[in-house]
């Protein structure tokens, strides 16, 4: 005889995982100067890829050196806080960010000032 919790459970594991399991996606368009979109806004402690794609000719970065250091870094990398990225490139990197607010930019000379500047909310 099959006891009803047995069943129950057996019934739960033949379903398909949730997509809220699945990390929630992000692109992040990169150009001379803009970051896109913008603001950013992610769900707090939600595991989310981000993948950043460089859409000019030149080379950039995203530096966030507060909102990569306050988030749990589950595949990829952010070393020193930034994610550099070559001409027409695409980076991911895949986290649990941290509640809070932070700023992100180019660090490339003069970029910032030219617009190369973005917020991140994570609520």
């Amino acid at each position: 005889m099959i006891r009803f919790p047995s069943l129950v459970l057996a019934a739960a594991l033949a379903l398909p995982t949730p997509a809220l399991a699945q990390p929630a996606a992000q692109t992040i368009s990169v150009w001379s100067y803009g970051f896109a979109p913008k603001p950013i806004q992610l769900a707090a402690g939600r595991p989310v890829t981000l993948t950043f794609v460089n859409r000019s000719g030149g080379g950039h970065d995203f530096t966030a050196p507060g909102f990569f250091a306050a988030s749990r870094v589950i595949a990829g990398s952010a070393p020193n806080g930034r994610i550099k990225l070559a001409p027409h490139a695409t980076q991911s990197i895949t986290l649990v960010p941290a509640a809070g607010s932070y700023q992100a930019h180019c660090s490339h000379f003069m970029h910032a000032p030219m617009g190369m500047t973005d917020s991140i909310f994570v609520r």
